[in-house]
């Protein structure tokens, strides 16, 4: 039986597992990276890079079948082998890159393709035999969709993930999404506005990640009509015919549907990959609900030798955090015993819907109302969204009240991805809401929107120094 020994054993060859072998050779550890495939990361083959390329084909096609209020008048046709040939074709571009990047690590003798599990504490094998003897060991394996289980006994044929929608060469006739989750909505919207017949079914009546009461109202009146979506959706039946599904379900107010669709898109979330790596054979620290005790600044398990990085840890599901949180385990798991604390970056998050989606800083879930106050703005009424014809959408950003400080901010609005980052930017800096109001603002720009939601936070901000007052008083235009 083949034996490698090496300092830094990496379980996965995503994101973060590619960024932590990178850390720990700098830090000078012998790294080893095992992976079974598909090779390349989760963004680039089946995240964020395809999803973007479908979105580009679906608003060039929306954008010009609602042209007419410039005064444009266009026919559009739309070729779906045409547009997933573009996907795939670009999808394999970004992909090449990572393969480049894992061959030129397999020719230096330091990847095996192939499984691995935790056998002891300083052990992996490998599905081909192989025992990796380490002293430290990064766990990046990712995640993998959740099927709720009503649909679990559909088969492969109609039961779809983003991984497959990539794959199509043809756009297909119909699709039902389930979850009303970022995956959901964005491949969702890009697809009903590619002419396939789209349903999107959620639960608990959830649109992507927003959690404050008035944001959801706003993203309710405004993708409801655009879109056929039921977000508190019962499902009362789903079977598989001969040419898809049928499924029937009843909204909250006992109104009943019925549909036929090709293919049901799999969209209710993602789960870490760590079920099946031989976890029970590592003496792990874990809290009272069996979960594994996991530090953010170090991505170290408890005490251990072990680090978790990337969507395996399930903190921050994003290709930033995951490259961020690898830096941070390969180093540590290179220096361990010895560990550092490294600064998080404040939290961003964009839904490419239109309108866009985002959150900064600290969510309405996360923010304490009665210390804090909130500033809006709405997009109907902003200048350059009217001129632009994409005036809608609420703006809510959250200011803590004895320092004036930015917090965080809900946001649904056009090219919010834009703005989002101008927030997260302040936020990082520690600014306060007067501070960023001292910035230049252009004139006509969608970042005057902020600037209007920064001056009714401010004024909120001066009415807090009133005792008893709380944020839920100051509602939008207050």
């Amino acid at each position: 039986m083949k034996q490698v020994d090496v300092d830094v054993a990496i379980l996965g060859a995503g994101t973060a597992g590619l960024v932590a072998r990178r850390s720990a050779e700098k830090s000078g550890a012998r790294t080893i990276m095992i992976d079974p495939g598909p090779l390349g990361t989760t963004c680039a083959r089946i995240g964020c890079m395809p999803s973007k390329l479908l979105i580009a084909a679906a608003e060039a096609a929306h954008h010009a079948q609602h042209a007419e209020i410039f005064g444009v008048n266009a026919s559009v046709e739309i070729d779906g082998k045409k547009v997933m040939q573009r996907v795939k074709s670009e999808r394999d571009r970004f992909v090449g890159f990572v393969l480049d990047s894992v061959e030129k690590t397999r020719a230096r003798g330091n990847f095996i393709q192939s499984r691995g599990e935790f056998v002891d504490e300083h052990t992996i094998k490998t599905e081909d035999g192989t025992l990796v003897k380490f002293k430290s060991a990064v766990i990046a394996t990712g995640s993998s969709p959740f099927v709720p289980p009503p649909y679990r006994k559909l088969s492969k044929k109609v039961l779809q993930f983003n991984d497959d929608v990539f794959e199509w060469n043809d756009l297909p006739e119909s699709v039902l999404v389930v979850g009303t989750g970022v995956i959901a909505l964005e491949l969702g919207q890009a697809l009903d506005r590619l002419g396939v017949r789209t349903t999107i079914v959620g639960i608990d009546g959830l649109i992507g990640p927003l959690s404050d009461p008035k944001m959801l109202r706003a993203a309710h009146n405004v993708f409801e009509p655009k879109l056929d979506i039921h977000t508190d959706y019962t499902l009362d039946l789903i079977e598989e015919t001969d040419n898809g599904v049928h499924i029937e379900f009843t909204d909250p107010d006992g109104s009943t549907h019925k549909g036929d669709y090709q293919y049901v898109l799999m969209a209710a979330g993602r789960r870490p990959n760590i079920d099946k790596i031989g976890l029970e054979n590592l003496d792990l620290m874990k809290d009272e609900r069996g979960k594994l005790v996991w530090d953010s600044y170090t991505t170290q398990i408890g005490m251990s030798h072990i680090f978790l990085a990337g969507d395996a840890n399930n903190f921050r599901p994003l290709l930033h955090e995951a490259a961020d949180e690898g830096h941070i385990a390969g180093k540590n798991a290179a220096s361990y015993p010895d560990v550092f604390n490294k600064h998080r970056t404040t939290s961003i998050g964009i839904v490419f819907t239109e309108p866009q989606i985002a959150l900064v800083g600290q969510s309405w879930r996360e923010m304490n109302c009665e210390e804090n106050r909130v500033g809006t703005v709405d997009y109907g009424k902003q200048g350059r969204a009217r001129v632009m014809n994409l005036n809608e959408g609420l703006v809510r950003i959250y200011g803590e009240a004895h320092t004036g400080m930015l917090l965080g901010a809900e946001m649904l609005g056009p090219r919010v991805e834009h703005t989002a980052h101008l927030l997260a930017w302040a936020i990082e800096q520690k600014l306060t809401v007067s501070e960023v109001l001292a910035m230049p603002f252009y004139h006509p720009v969608f970042e005057e929107g902020i600037r209007t939601a920064l001056r009714n936070l401010e004024s909120n901000l001066k009415m807090a120094r009133k005792p008893g007052d709380s944020c839920e008083e100051f509602g939008p235009g207050a």
